[in-house]
């Protein structure tokens, strides 16, 4: 697996794995290009497959803009999940958000999508917040929390 800063060839990738991993907000294309637009205080990155076609498996997003840092966004394509690559993308992140001066990362995440809470957990993440009915959920189902955490950078 190969991890690099992403560009805009690679937008269309991101967003089609954006919406195999979060089919009911996925962001568009569009969205993607405004958040590259505002380099350099964002920064992205992903990770590619080793196959001949550089296929995305993964990407990250970070907000250097504040005193905190923010993860933007992470995803995973289900085929490499347990693979150790959103800890190598959050930890990479982290890096990031070093370098540019920030204290600490925050970030938030659904309250039903444990994989990524167990993550953010094991990477020192603690709960600040919780928004109540934050994220949708598919039709007829009830809206979900968004819990916001935040980790503490050591320097």
């Amino acid at each position: 697996m190969r991890v690099r800063e992403a560009g805009w060839r690679d937008l269309a990738g991101m967003a089609r794995l954006e919406a195999e991993c979060f089919p009911v907000d996925a962001w568009s294309e569009g969205l993607f290009w405004s958040e590259f637009a505002q380099r350099p205080q964002r920064a992205y990155w992903v990770a590619t497959a080793d196959d001949a076609d550089g296929t995305i498996a993964g990407y990250a997003g970070l907000s250097t803009a504040g005193e905190d840092a923010e993860v933007m966004t992470i995803a995973v394509g289900p085929e490499h999940r347990g693979t150790g690559l959103g800890a190598r993308l959050l930890d990479l992140l982290h890096e990031t958000a070093a370098a540019a001066g920030a204290s600490g990362v925050l970030l938030e995440v659904r309250a039903d999508n444990e994989p990524a809470r167990g993550l953010y957990a094991t990477r020192g993440y603690q709960l600040v917040h919780t928004r109540r009915g934050y994220y949708r959920s598919a039709q007829g189902a009830p809206a979900v929390d968004a819990l916001v955490l935040r980790k503490e950078l050591t320097r």
